[in-house]
């Protein structure tokens, strides 16, 4: 206790630093992947993702971000073990932050697109065992968390895969591709107004006191799907046949139907980012903040301030201008071949996905998500359209993430707890 009344301040300060740090380099990495696929297919340029990302992380994370949050908070670890040390929790914190982000700043600078939910999970527990001990990780939770990243990629690519289909069957395989784009088009887009506000509706909004109950969400998300569909033909009625690229490549004009209705899809896909991610960044930060105010009352239960919220949307847009372009390549263009019709299917997929693990308060990779929606518009077209060693090194470079956050939170803990104990 008496550290916390002797170094509250510092300590927050770090929390902030720490936090910024923490969301640079998930702009640096979780949204290079999630604009990467956008970017990728030709639709959007660099300079739109992070005007994109700018307002709709921003969006994703103020109205959305609470439940993920929460789980980061206090759901991977039972604090119980120190109510009388309540320090070490917040050493603890501060060391998980700085050590997912100095991984996330190695992996970045070499293009590789690693999972930030791995890292920040990783690095939680390798304080916990650490400082508190193997018994204080909830590993019935950690469980739950590691099925979400084999099941996430699954789902994210099992729906690409069905959008990449209908795609072809209604549009692709028709007499006329271009007519089928434009009456389609707007269906499709509608489909991305509806999901993404159903899901952010669906439980209520409980941070902002809005609480709407089933029948009005379906409502609220029906018109607002119908609005964003009514932008998107207004888009699309305006694009006409070029008959020249159409005899270089059959289906150019199609593709310029989906260019516009990817500009949707990014939106979609930042806003259902911001809205589990941040939590990534912000979670540990709102722990110490809580943790602080509180004069150490661990179980208390505490409000997440919209401040912590947006200071984490602030972070992500600067690290995906600053130095997201690496991954972005690797997402955009390494794994498969991307058009506007499969980037559209890789991002609505995954960021359907997203905003519904962000509902259920589990925190899931992006980064598997967003990967396994690209693979599986790859798959629509057969294995040999994916590019299995780029696979085979992403994986490895999951795989390594989760021990090398846990190894440095041990380290940073130590370290911190010498400084100021």
């Amino acid at each position: 206790m008496d550290v916390i009344a002797q170094y509250g301040t510092v300590l927050i300060t770090l929390g902030v630093i720490f936090g910024l740090y923490m969301t640079w380099g998930i702009g640096a990495n979780d949204v290079a992947n999630v604009m990467g696929t956008s970017v990728g297919s030709g639709a959007i340029t660099v300079t739109t993702a992070i005007i994109i990302a700018g307002i709709f992380e921003f969006a994703g994370a103020a109205l959305a971000g609470g439940h993920v949050t929460a789980t980061i908070r206090k759901g991977i670890i039972d604090p119980t073990p120190i109510v009388g040390s309540p320090e070490v929790l917040i050493f603890g914190m501060l060391a998980a932050l700085l050590a997912a982000a100095v991984w996330l700043m190695i992996a970045s600078s070499r293009g590789w697109p690693v999972s930030t939910t791995h890292s920040i999970v990783g690095a939680v527990v390798g304080f916990a065992i650490a400082g508190i001990g193997l018994d204080a990780v909830k590993w019935d939770k950690i469980g739950q968390i590691v099925a979400s990243w084999v099941v996430s990629p699954v789902l994210g690519g099992t729906i690409a895969f069905i959008l990449m289909i209908s795609i072809r069957r209604l549009i692709l395989n028709t007499d006329n591709p271009f007519q089928s784009a434009k009456l389609w088009g707007p269906i499709y887009v509608f489909l991305v107004g509806f999901v993404i506000a159903l899901v952010t509706l669906f439980k209520g909004l409980k941070h902002l006191k809005l609480d709407l109950s089933i029948p009005m969400s379906f409502l609220a998300a029906t018109v607002i799907g119908l609005a964003v569909a009514f932008i998107g033909w207004l888009l699309i009625r305006r694009i006409t046949v070029d008959e020249t690229a159409d005899q270089e490549y059959h289906f150019a004009s199609v593709e310029k139907v989906f260019v516009p209705m990817m500009l949707f899809t990014a939106c979609g896909m930042a806003f259902a980012h911001g809205s589990n991610d941040v939590a990534n960044g912000v979670g540990p930060l709102a722990a110490v903040y809580g943790l602080v105010q509180s004069g150490g009352e661990v179980a208390q239960r505490s409000e997440l301030p919209i401040w912590i919220l947006l200071l984490g949307g602030f972070g992500i847009v600067v690290g995906l201008a600053t130095y997201g372009y690496k991954v972005m390549r690797t997402i955009g263009s390494k794994i498969t071949e991307l058009t506007p019709t499969r980037g559209f299917s890789a991002t609505m997929a995954a960021a359907a996905t997203v905003v519904l693990a962000s509902r259920t308060g589990m925190p899931v990779s992006t980064t598997h998500i967003a990967v396994g929606a690209v693979m599986g518009v790859g798959l629509a077209r057969g294995i040999g359209a994916i590019d299995l060693r780029v696979i085979g090194g992403i994986i490895v470079s999951w795989i390594v993430t989760l021990p090398i956050g846990g190894v440095l939170a041990a380290l940073f803990y130590f370290t911190l707890k010498g400084m100021f104990a």
